[in-house]
């Protein structure tokens, strides 16, 4: 306890109150001084293997011949199998203290999509993060983090918020606990470092009390990583895949298939653009989370189902093999359960849920349910009745293979391009990825470009009359 001073409303007293411990903690690893830590004096042994684990020298328990911490004289001696780099540069980060790195971690690509996490589960760690915060709460100055699915898993405290993560990783490596899919709650600044941290550790969201950086944010989205923050008592915002977070209040709608048509030739890019990478997973993974959020269940239109694997939905083929993507959306109508299907292509990188749902809502009394852009129809993004099914295959018996053939034949409840920029005033939803120009634009937080099969309503008309 330490003598305090304490000034309020005018008067000053003298009260007994705790002040928070600085320790420095000197690492050495194979008989070579690494660095000095500046940390919190508890369970160092959580905080040095979380450290050299994130820094890439170890990467399990087995790569620890001996792990030894005197703490009366603040030293670490570490023997780890393999040897060190003969030139370490150290990196000063934004870690309070200043956070120290070697290796600045990066991002991993996870291997699958990301499991959708409730509101009410964040509010529930975040609020257990809170109780379980002794130092905090006895004198302040600490920062504070834990994970956890249902309930906290591990939670840690420190003076350097980059400290938490490194103890949370250290612990769970000498325990053995797979933080695979969990949810990292942070009193602190979310930043790069953190989030590469987090990725590493195959953390599926993080959520804080304040906000992240905006580096921190890009890196985030193409990590796949949920950021959270600005976590409150019934309130918070999200910065990048809003779509992990299910928000009970937006029911799946009934009767409706959502449909991904994949298989286009993907000349001009190259190679399949389905599998590129995006938003920390593939472009396919994100069409389907946002799809699945929305629709009960989620077809793929592919004649490569080999491709796919990894998503967790059913694949189905052409009906009419090469024949475009009047032939997709036939196939996906024809093989849904449900009398509607909303269809999008797998490179439309832009979806807005709010438009799907409304374009969705508008499915009675008519075969098609097609909204305008500046650019004309969107053809790609509508919804189909299973009405429509007998002019299509009435075109695609004939060898006309564009989606527009049908239009004459169908009761089109169209929507507006005013009305469609209600939700999306630029119409991004519409826009796809076709070159590697345009993918790397796309990656570089460019827009996309219009879809390829707008019609411009003066060409749709030609068409019909033909």
């Amino acid at each position: 306890m330490a003598t305090i001073y304490s000034f309020k409303k005018g008067v000053m007293e003298q009260v007994e109150g705790g002040v928070v411990t600085e320790y420095p903690l000197q690492l050495v690893v194979n008989g070579r001084e690494m660095a000095t830590l500046i940390a919190s004096p508890h369970d160092l042994r959580f905080l040095v293997a979380g450290f050299l684990r994130l820094q890439g020298f170890v990467s399990k328990v087995d790569d620890f011949l001996a792990l030894a911490i005197c703490q009366d004289f603040g030293a670490a001696s570490v023997t780890i199998r393999g040897e060190l780099p003969e030139r370490l540069k150290p990196v000063l980060t934004s870690g309070c203290g200043t956070g120290i790195s070697f290796n600045m971690p990066r991002p991993v690509e996870k291997s699958g999509p990301s499991r959708v996490h409730a509101p009410e589960t964040i509010f529930a760690l975040m609020n257990q993060l809170a109780q379980q915060c002794e130092g905090y709460k006895n004198h302040g100055g600490m920062h504070s983090a834990g994970v956890g699915s249902d309930t906290l898993l591990l939670h840690a405290e420190d003076i350097g918020r980059h400290n938490t993560i490194d103890r949370i990783a250290g612990e769970a490596l000498l325990k053995g606990i797979s933080l695979a899919g969990t949810i990292l709650v942070t009193s602190g600044r979310v930043s790069t470092e953190l989030v590469a941290k987090a990725s590493m550790l195959g953390i599926d969201l993080i959520a804080s009390r304040t906000s992240p950086t905006d580096m921190a944010v890009k890196m985030a989205e193409e990590a796949g990583i949920t950021l959270v923050g600005y976590v409150r008592a019934d309130s918070f915002k999200v910065y990048t895949h809003a779509e992990a977070i299910s928000v009970s209040g937006q029911e799946k709608i009934a009767g409706v298939t959502g449909v991904i048509l994949a298989g286009g030739a993907s000349s001009r890019m190259g190679s399949n653009k389905a599998l590129l990478p995006h938003k920390g997973g593939r472009f396919i993974e994100s069409i389907y989370r946002e799809l699945s959020e929305i629709f009960p269940e989620v077809i793929l239109v592919t004649n490569t189902p080999e491709q796919y694997q990894f998503l967790p939905c059913r694949k189905v083929p052409d009906l009419y093999p090469g024949m475009g993507a009047l032939a997709g959306i036939h196939a996906g109508l024809a093989q849904a359960g449900t009398p509607s299907v909303f269809t999008v292509a797998c490179d439309m990188p832009h979806l807005d849920p709010a438009l799907i749902r409304h374009i969705a809502g508008r499915r009675g009394d008519c075969d098609l349910v097609l909204p305008k852009s500046e650019h004309g129809y969107e053809p790609l993004h509508a919804l189909y009745n299973k009405s429509a099914l007998a002019a299509m295959e009435e075109c695609l018996e004939q060898g006309k293979r564009r989606i527009v053939s049908i239009l004459p034949q169908l009761k089109v409840n169209e929507i507006a391009a005013e009305e469609v920029a209600g939700f999306d005033p630029s119409f991004d939803s519409f826009s796809n990825i076709n070159t590697p120009q345009e993918y790397y634009e796309l990656r570089n937080g460019d827009k996309a470009r219009p879809g390829i099969e707008s019609l411009p309503a003066a060409e749709e008309a030609q068409q019909a009359q033909a």
